[in-house]
């Protein structure tokens, strides 16, 4: 069997999509350099030249994750009424495909201390996402308190459905499961 070699175009964004697959595949413990290189078919020398460790690699795959995130975001909003009470349902379900779309990058946002969050990439990532739920609650009506609730109730959901913990929606077909979601979602600030 021969081993894929990398030949052309964006080596960073070759090494990035290794290192999602095998973050994927064998989780954040087990995440290394050496594993994402003979993934893209490189030197084991090469994500080190790019990113220095694997922690600067996960960073690196973090920033383009809360990209993606926001893009998920943004999709379910175009479909939404234009109310900000709509808009701001149809963000935490963005918030739901993203987690079932990626869950190990999903856990890698929400959930590990590898990335670097004082990286000035990431950190700008990581802010605009928490702008864009700051300002459509903000829309909506709530407040510092009703950022809170919105952001746990809509990450709750996320993880639980990812995890396949949240066994009451599943038969619902997706347009059902997104009304069902969507009424939960409403319910974290009620008076706005």
């Amino acid at each position: 069997m021969t081993e894929k070699r990398y030949h052309h175009g964006d080596l960073r964004a070759a090494l990035i999509a290794a290192a999602e697959a095998d973050l994927a595949e064998r989780g954040v413990e087990a995440f290394s350099l050496r594993q994402v290189a003979k993934r893209a078919g490189v030197s084991h020398a090469a994500p080190a030249h790019h990113f220095g460790d694997a922690d600067g690699l996960l960073t690196a795959l973090a920033v383009e994750g809360f990209h993606r995130f926001l893009s998920a975001q943004a999709a379910r909003e175009a479909t939404a009424a234009p109310d900000p009470r709509s808009q701001l349902a149809a963000a935490g379900l963005g918030y739901i495909d993203f987690a079932l779309a990626s869950p190990a990058l999903f856990r890698l946002l929400f959930g590990s201390n590898r990335p670097d969050f004082a990286n000035p990439d990431l950190a700008a990532a990581s802010s605009a996402a928490y702008a864009h739920l700051e300002a459509q609650v903000t829309a909506a009506g709530g407040s510092l308190a009703d950022i809170a609730a919105v952001w746990s109730l809509a990450h709750g959901l996320a993880d639980l459905i990812a995890a396949g913990r949240l066994t009451s929606l599943q038969g619902l077909s997706p347009p059902e499961r997104d009304t069902a979601l969507a009424a939960l979602l409403a319910r974290a600030f009620p008076g706005v």
